[in-house]
């Protein structure tokens, strides 16, 4: 919002009528198809699952997992 406010005092003008442009632009780019042609995301393929024992509909459970696995990593940086 600062940066919004400075941008429309430098160029001499309200912030509505900068917003205001703003959101022209944004309403008339809806209807122009995109220039860039979409990108195929990667699908994972990777089977597995939970850890033996953990079960999700106990939070205490992952905090615990989660815990353990920061623990390991502030072991290896040292």
């Amino acid at each position: 919002m600062r940066r919004a406010k400075r941008k429309a005092a430098a160029e001499g003008r309200t912030l509505t009528s900068l917003i205001e442009d703003g959101l022209r632009a944004v309403v008339d780019e809806r209807g122009k198809p995109s220039k860039q042609p979409r990108v195929a995301l990667p699908i994972s393929k990777a089977t597995g699952g939970l850890m033996p024992g953990v079960d999700l509909t106990r939070f205490s459970d992952y905090q615990e997992m989660e815990d353990l696995e920061y623990v390991e990593r502030l072991k290896r940086s040292k």
